[in-house]
């Protein structure tokens, strides 16, 4: 019914703080990436680390991931800034009124560029992290996923 709100997925029991997952869904698929938190729409914000692999803080759903039986001690990184409202696009104020087309064309597209403040809250978060991360572990999380002609995904161990 209405009455009750709707409360975020429960999180996979493989998945914890500091797992390692595999995304299979999205830009960034291939990629591994470290898990920080779930978020309160259920969810989950990873981050590459980007000064790793190049992937930025960011949100993606459990269903397009695979979990891995690797970890990183994430204790060190300051995660509690990290809400929904974070994510998502800056809310811009459309105009409703009519435009002649010349007028239309003349106006600039907003840019939308990453914003100084969320550079700096993915270096806070890199910093925490990266005495964590050995060279071998570098390494992994760097290195795409895939799998080849006879490697069973429901045969392996992650």
């Amino acid at each position: 019914g209405a009455s009750n709100p709707p409360t975020p997925a429960k999180l996979r029991s493989s998945i914890k703080p500091g797992s390692v997952l595999i995304l299979l869904a999205g830009r960034f698929r291939g990629r591994r990436v470290v898990f920080l938190k779930q978020l309160p729409s259920g969810l989950l914000l990873v981050t590459g680390p980007y000064a790793v692999n190049g992937i930025p803080v960011r949100r993606v759903n459990q269903a397009y991931v695979i979990a891995t039986s690797t970890t990183v001690d994430i204790s060190k990184v300051d995660v509690s800034k990290f809400e929904d409202g974070y994510f998502g696009k800056p809310k811009v104020a459309k105009k409703k009124q009519k435009k002649s087309s010349d007028e239309f064309f003349a106006e600039e597209q907003p840019k939308n560029e990453l914003s100084a403040e969320r550079k700096a809250d993915q270096e806070a978060v890199d910093n925490a992290l990266m005495p964590k991360l050995d060279d071998m572990m570098k390494k992994y999380l760097k290195a795409r996923f895939s799998l080849s002609k006879n490697q069973a995904p429901h045969n392996m161990k992650f």
